[in-house]
């Protein structure tokens, strides 16, 4: 579990996040949205000790993450998947990370092996296509097989057997019990993934809710109508606050009545139905009209100076922390 309470950072009078809270339950999977510069990667530095919180808290499984004495049993994280020795091999640099916390050896096969860079084990990471890179970042994340995984756009660079792979690991995961914390663009990928989304705006909290719930504030959907009278049938369907639109000769998208309500329109007039299908908002829709407002980088110019994020600290020991916990 991963709870947040009135967490909030500035970076001199720039504040990334305001007064935060939350709580990443187990057993389910968990979005995280926002726009760039909303605060996401913040936050996710701060639940790994990478950033201290300005003020507030944050806990993973009831600790702090740096109280931890073997964290990497605690909380699995990807950040930065190409935060790793590109002079080492995956199974060097996983052997390395497991020495920290003395895991065994069997250990480190069976997550090559998981992730599937088995056959390419021995290669030097700095080879590695954006995908394989991404799969031994994952594989750092699980490899002290913890009760918490927090994961910065797994699927990026992933090919479609990648990605659904990524999806049923997390949702299993989830089915164990775990906590999984997951932050994404892909609007259509979370929709598929996530039961739970956290979305924040300029780095204030917008929603904390479930992605049914999330979706169906966003307002009705439409409803799939196929008929082979289309067009007697639009003229029962169309009326005040009900738009009918056609794509194909059989095919409708009827929004403002319900599959209840266009049947019995059809059944009065004897029009026969093929098909009656309701179509929620898409997960993409919903975000948007919620964020528009809250949006800093738009297309079409630069970002004023205050809008510009503060650079990363890249210390040593920043570093370090990073290519043992995020890779």
């Amino acid at each position: 579990m991963i709870e947040a309470r009135a967490l909030t950072k500035s970076y001199g009078p720039r504040t990334a996040v305001a007064d935060l809270s939350f709580t990443v339950q187990p057993g389910i999977v968990t979005g995280f949205l926002g726009p760039n510069g909303a605060g996401k990667s913040t936050t996710m530095r701060m639940i790994l000790g990478l950033d201290a919180p300005t003020s507030g808290s944050v806990t993973v499984n009831g600790r702090r993450y740096t109280d931890h004495p073997a964290p990497l049993h605690e909380i699995g994280a990807l950040l930065e998947a190409r935060a790793v020795h590109t002079g080492r091999s995956a199974t060097s640099h996983l052997r390395a990370l497991a020495a920290t916390h003395g895991i065994g050896r069997r250990r480190v096969a069976e997550i090559i092996d998981l992730v599937g860079l088995h056959d390419v084990a021995s290669r030097r990471a700095g080879s590695f296509s954006l995908g394989m890179g991404q799969r031994l970042g994952i594989a750092s994340a699980l490899l002290g097989d913890p009760q918490t995984l927090m994961l910065d756009e797994p699927v990026n660079g992933l090919d479609p057997d990648g990605i659904r792979w990524i999806r049923n690991l997390l949702r299993s995961l989830a089915a164990e019990g775990r906590t999984v914390f997951l932050s994404s663009h892909l609007m259509s990928e979370l929709a598929l993934t996530a039961d739970h989304l956290i979305v924040i705006g300029q780095g204030r909290l917008l929603r904390d809710m479930p992605l049914t719930e999330f979706i169906a504030q966003a307002g009705p959907g439409t409803v799939r109508v196929r008929s082979p009278q289309t067009g007697a049938l639009s003229d029962v369907l169309v009326g005040p606050d009900v738009t009918v639109t056609t794509s194909r000769p059989d095919d409708l998208q009827v929004q403002g009545l319900t599959c209840d309500e266009i049947g019995m329109r059809a059944s009065a007039a004897g029009i026969t139905l093929l098909e009656l299908t309701p179509v929620p908002v898409p997960l993409e829709q919903a975000y948007m009209n919620l964020t528009d407002e809250a949006v800093e980088y738009r297309g079409g110019g630069s970002p004023s100076p205050e809008q510009t994020p503060p650079p990363v600290p890249t210390g040593p020991s920043q570093v370090a922390f990073r290519t043992g916990v995020a890779a």
